[in-house]
């Protein structure tokens, strides 16, 4: 009785102005509403304005969970540490994800968080990390720390110089039987202090725990006495992480398997606390070729580790969530080669699917899937995705872009469509390049001519075709000119003729077909010419191999 009465005085002095219980919380945050089965999932990451490949990897894990289960994917800021706080990083979260079709049910927002769980922004949930922590101390669960940083600096010098493990329990948690007088005196000096989770663990003990994507994983207990609030009262990442799942009622946890090495103590507060664990993803790290060997995709080393390089370089959302679901789940390939066509949302995820060791990230791999999904875009979806990458990060040729849509879509749409359609595009930023020749003010006038053909025969081909080139001919019609011109200089016009005995001739029908293309887009590869012909229109055509002819 002695010792409940002291726990029942020692929270009074730490927490004062604590009025509400643990079960006032479980009555404003009731188990949720939803259909059996249905999965509770969150992303939460720091306020830091910088958001992570990582960050996308998992959250389509948790977004693909939730709404495949007809569940809650919710967003919450984990701003515990002030110091690392950027200004307007919560606009940066949602601005990234939003680009690849992330849409959260409820969280923190730019405005007033949206949902009945709330606050999502840890900060501003002190009050009930307070009262929980007050209950654990009135049950003896935890107490005061005044361990100053240079006592837990000379605790760690002596464990080195001993041998013992590092850390704050046992003999060398100096606090764990701290009076409430002794406690009262210290604070009437002012001296700050943490709160500590006293831990039922023992050395030597291990744990087992069945990960959803590693399988069965066995670890040491914990035996810290962990901090659970700072000595502003903010909680450690570790306390309000189980607070937080625990209230808000996630039900799956995914994250990087880097938190693994803490993943004990976790385990072991929400057991203490007497909580229903949440289902547990621990993700594999995202890893980069590097010579030789393997490394984590860096932040500071890798511009694709930041969301905001698929951005500026302009990759479809899709391809990138494509992507993704190559990496997450082993059986998608096969899926997609029998569902070539289907929506992406028809794929079942399940995270017993993911892989435990890491993925290599392969841009070779993302860049084929984006060029196969832009290929099977029609030409006015090419041109609105590309006005709106575009708007953003090249405004220069946005105006080109829109000064005349169904000019720019009519050039979009050229070899779109059927079996074999073309792959011009990995990324909205290969459209400028690939449409310059389209515009007079990026129009590039190098003429890189067939090697193989003398100046005389490129002017005869440059002045002689403006007599017989007629807009109005259909495609066959147009080739069947380029043909007879092709015979009257002496070139082959049968390839295979060619092919047999190449020095029979000066050239072929492919050399004079070239000598148009370079005069008219300045390039030796560009889509079908008959098509850029008549989208550039005849004014255009004979100014453009006047030009060329004058040229050489």
């Amino acid at each position: 009785m002695e010792q409940r009465d002291q726990n029942r005085r020692m929270a009074q002095l730490l927490f004062p102005h604590i009025t509400k219980t643990p079960e006032d919380y479980e009555a404003i945050y009731p188990e949720r509403d939803l259909p059996e089965g249905a999965m509770v999932t969150r992303i939460a990451p720091s306020p830091t304005g910088f958001m992570h490949f990582g960050n996308l990897y998992g959250a389509l894990i948790d977004e693909r969970l939730a709404h495949q289960s007809g569940g809650v994917f919710y967003l919450r800021i984990e701003n515990t540490d002030s110091k690392r706080e950027v200004e307007g990083a919560v606009e940066v979260i949602l601005t990234s994800l939003n680009a690849f079709g992330l849409k959260f049910d409820e969280g923190a927002t730019e405005g007033e968080d949206r949902g009945t769980y709330g606050p999502y922004r840890q900060r501003d949930r002190a009050e009930l990390y307070q009262t929980i922590a007050k209950s654990l101390v009135e049950r003896g669960m935890a107490y005061p720390c005044f361990c100053t940083e240079e006592d837990l600096q000379v605790l760690h010098d002596k464990q080195e110089a001993s041998g013992a493990n590092f850390g704050y329990y046992g003999e060398w948690a100096v606090h764990a039987n701290i009076t409430c007088e002794e406690a009262e005196a210290l604070i009437a000096e002012g001296k700050p202090y943490v709160v500590r989770f006293r831990s039922p663990g023992k050395d030597g003990n291990r744990i087992k725990y069945k990960d959803l994507a590693k399988g069965e994983i066995e670890m040491p207990e914990n035996c810290n006495d962990i901090v659970l609030l700072k000595s502003d009262g903010i909680p450690t990442y570790h306390f309000a992480h189980v607070v937080d799942d625990h209230f808000m009622r996630t039900t799956h946890v995914v994250r990087g398997e880097e938190w693994l090495s803490t993943f004990p103590y976790h385990l072991q507060m929400f057991d203490a606390i007497g909580w229903k664990k949440p289902a547990y993803v621990h993700t594999a790290h995202m890893l980069k070729q590097d010579g030789s060997s393997k490394r984590k995709l860096s932040k500071r080393k890798d511009p694709e580790a930041r969301l905001t390089y698929y951005l500026q370089e302009g990759y479809p959302a899709e391809c990138v969530i494509e992507y993704l679901m190559t990496v997450l789940n082993s059986n998608f390939e096969e899926w997609r080669r029998k569902n070539p066509d289907a929506d992406l949302n028809e794929f079942r995820f399940k995270a017993e699917k993911m892989g435990v060791a890491g993925a290599v990230f392969d841009i070779d791999k993302l860049n084929d899937i984006s060029k196969t999904v832009i290929s099977k875009m029609s030409g006015e979806q090419v041109y609105d995705a590309t006005a709106v990458w575009a708007k953003e990060y090249n405004p220069e040729f946005y105006a080109l872009l829109t000064r005349d849509p169904a000019y720019s879509k009519a050039i979009l749409s050229i070899g779109r469509g059927g079996k074999k359609p073309r792959k011009d595009f990995t990324v909205w930023s290969d459209v400028p390049d690939y449409m310059a020749f389209f515009f007079e003010e990026t129009f590039q006038t190098a003429y890189p001519w067939p090697e193989n053909m003398s100046k005389n025969d490129i002017l005869r081909v440059l002045n002689e075709y403006p007599s017989i080139y007629d807009e109005a001919d259909d495609q066959q019609t147009w080739f069947n000119k380029v043909k007879d011109l092709t015979a009257a200089m002496g070139y082959a016009v049968d390839m295979k003729a060619y092919k047999a005995d190449p020095t029979a001739f000066p050239g072929s029908v492919a050399d004079i077909s070239a000598v148009l293309r370079v005069a008219i887009t300045g390039r030796t590869a560009s889509p079908d010419t008959y098509a850029v012909m008549n989208i550039l229109g005849k004014e255009t055509v004979l100014d453009r191999l006047s030009k060329a002819a004058a040229a050489l």
